[in-house]
């Protein structure tokens, strides 16, 4: 990863836009329906300091080199972080291909190397992206400290918020059914009950493209990874960042993960794990073993 993506958040913030034609407009749309405040500046405005004094974010569009070149120096004078277009070497960041759905946005970038491309991956992403997305999201922020409140232990808390996502709280919130998305979402945190774990057992001896999508969607739901030595590194980067990562437990130890909800992934090279396996079906401890695609 070349380059580091991050949201800006946009509430009460102001974004300049140094320049004039279709360019500075093509940066100005992407604020369309946003709270940030647009600051539209051109000609010798865009090489003094001061124009860009207390922005967030700056987006310079200019056919003129030297111009670019002022305008961006005189943006970084102001500690103002700057997008030129076309210009990937005057650029402190790109501007991704953006899905917006409201509280949901997606953004597809290439570091400046192919904008095209990203709009085309944007534009297949899109598609699998629901209009009503950013409304199931709204629900949760709305939400999010009562259900931290009623749920201070993390794993637990994950393992409620899974459930929820693909329940009839935000079934009625992709609807637009926002107040009684909140009432289902509030009875459910009021009858919530520790949920049973889940433990599969992925093969990670590699390559990543023999696994199954059953075995990539175990992966990128999993709160806990325990890998044998050896395990493929691109089969662990399907994984989620922030999954929490383990040495190889006893069966014993295993089964108290499970027992206390969490989603534990088991990546194995060896054979080792079929006496583990024989452990846990001995205790009555579920877990389910992913075949590779063959």
């Amino acid at each position: 990863m070349d380059a580091f993506p991050a949201f800006f958040p946009l509430a009460g913030r102001t974004v300049v836009i140094a320049g004039s034609g279709e360019p500075a407009e093509a940066k100005a749309r992407l604020f369309d329906g946003s709270p940030a405040v647009l600051r539209r500046i051109e000609g010798e405005a865009m090489a003094r300091a001061e124009s860009y004094a207390g922005a967030a974010l700056a987006f310079i569009a200019t056919p003129d080199d030297d111009v670019a070149e002022r305008s961006a120096t005189a943006a970084r004078k102001a500690h103002v972080p700057v997008n030129v277009v076309d210009r990937p070497a005057l650029c402190d960041f790109t501007t991704p291909a953006v899905i917006d759905r409201g509280e949901v946005v997606a953004a597809i970038g290439t570091g400046g190397a192919s904008p095209m491309l990203a709009t085309l991956l944007r534009q297949d992403i899109e598609a699998r992206v629901p209009e009503g997305a950013g409304r199931v999201a709204a629900l949760f922020r709305n939400l999010q400290d009562e259900v931290r409140a009623a749920l201070p232990d993390l794993a637990r808390r994950r393992a409620f918020l899974r459930a929820a996502l693909t329940g009839p709280a935000a079934e009625a919130a992709m609807a637009g059914d926002m107040d009684r998305a909140t009432a289902v979402l509030r009875a459910s945190l009021a009858s919530d009950h520790p949920p049973g774990g889940r433990l599969q057992y992925v093969d990670a001896r590699g390559p990543v493209d023999l696994l199954t999508l059953r075995a990539a969607r175990a992966l990128a739901a999993a709160d806990l990874l325990i890998a044998d030595e050896g395990a493929e590194p691109q089969v662990l980067a399907l994984a989620r960042r922030d999954a929490e990562r383990q040495e190889p437990q006893s069966p014993a130890r295993l089964a108290s993960l499970v027992a206390e909800g969490r989603r534990v992934v088991r990546l194995i090279t060896g054979t080792a794990w079929r006496q583990e396996l024989a452990a846990l079906e001995a205790a009555g401890i579920p877990a389910e073993v992913l075949p590779i695609a063959g």
